[in-house]
């Protein structure tokens, strides 16, 4: 039976109060959907593009954006792997509110999305059946042995049972930290492992109640000191000499202090986006006229105001790059609306 050795110290506690803390905040605001849709969309690129980053994937922030805009015709393995990525993200986000059990099948369904197209048929959804090792590309050696594949399924089986059993008793910020931080020692998979680990770990997350999941992207925490992350999160030598001495807290703080600096910058994004913009008087009839006939065209705001035909447009294009109102239709047609948001 899989028990963890780790301990709650004062550090981890205050890790685990100020998430329950964050966590409240943003879940006690209100956002504007439109407004979440749009970073919804930039935190999945953001995800994507850290989480291959971080297993060696070159391909820029600025890239994968693109990528996830309009799917290149001839696809390279590297944009399938950001592809197959977002692909996993979009699943996994709709099953949030039924959440499933985290089987070895459901485990297994992750790791065929995120490797689809890339690997044999034989290593895509199964658990490898053959021996792997992990190698320290600086040093050039072998750094870790993982268990032997037979060992593989039951030691999986017992990973999810623990999950399965101390789901009512053990805080979920410890649970998920526990999941990600055996999974990669077990190293079920002969790849994707990495990717895998953080998809179900971010699913597990978004289990515990954080209402703007679409907006997490942990993975760049990760991706920002890639050494650290495989430092804290990887183990050393042969999994049979080590596996009764492995102690997950050090790597808990660090899991949970990841958490703790995404859940600042998600908050910093929606405060920044919410912030009142201070409108001129010009500016302020516009909005007022607007909110009282639902509308307003150029020639319409000549007619109540006294300001130069130049200015007027400046007037028009300040609201909207403000993002207050919004410009429908063009040339002699083109009227102006309140932004949704």
């Amino acid at each position: 039976m899989f028990e963890p050795q780790y301990k709650l110290n004062t550090s981890l506690l205050n890790n685990i109060v100020r998430i329950k803390h964050l966590i409240a905040e943003l879940n006690n605001q209100k956002f504007p959907e439109l407004m979440l849709a749009s970073f919804e969309k930039d935190s999945y690129a953001i995800s994507a593009h850290a989480s291959t980053s971080i297993e060696g994937n070159p391909i820029p922030l600025t890239d994968v954006r693109k990528i996830l805009k309009n799917t290149p015709t001839h696809i390279r393995d590297t944009e399938r792997e950001v592809l197959n990525y977002n692909n996993a993200l979009h699943y996994l986000s709709t099953q949030i509110e039924r959440p499933k059990p985290i089987t070895s099948a459901f485990i297994c369904s992750i790791q065929s999305t995120v490797v689809d197209g890339l690997l044999e048929k034989k290593n895509i959804g199964k658990f490898r059946v053959d021996p792997v090792v992990v190698n320290d590309p600086r040093q050039r050696k072998i750094a870790y042995i993982p268990p032997n594949a037979d060992d593989v399924y039951p030691l999986m089986d017992e990973l999810t049972t623990f999950l399965k059993r101390e789901h009512h008793t053990t805080d979920p910020l410890i649970l998920a930290g526990i999941f990600h931080k055996q999974f990669v020692v077990i190293h079920p998979f002969m790849d994707g492992n990495g990717r895998t680990a953080r998809l179900v770990t971010k699913y597990l997350l978004a289990r515990m109640g954080l209402d703007t999941f679409q907006l997490f992207s942990f993975e760049n925490y990760y991706n920002q000191n890639v050494t650290k992350y495989f430092s804290s999160v990887g183990v050393l030598g042969d999994y049979y000499d080590v596996r009764t001495t492995i102690d997950f807290t050090d790597w808990l703080i660090y899991f949970t202090d990841g958490i703790i600096d995404e859940l600042l910058r998600v908050q910093k994004l929606l405060n920044a986006s919410i912030t009142p913009t201070r409108l001129s008087d010009h500016e302020k009839i516009i909005v007022a006229y607007i909110q009282k006939n639902g509308s307003i065209t150029k020639s319409e705001y000549a007619k109540i105001t006294d300001r130069a035909h130049s200015t007027q447009i400046l007037d028009f294009k300040r609201l909207v790059e403000k993002r207050i109102v919004t410009r429908e239709n063009r040339g002699r047609a083109t009227y102006y609306t309140l932004n949704k948001l």
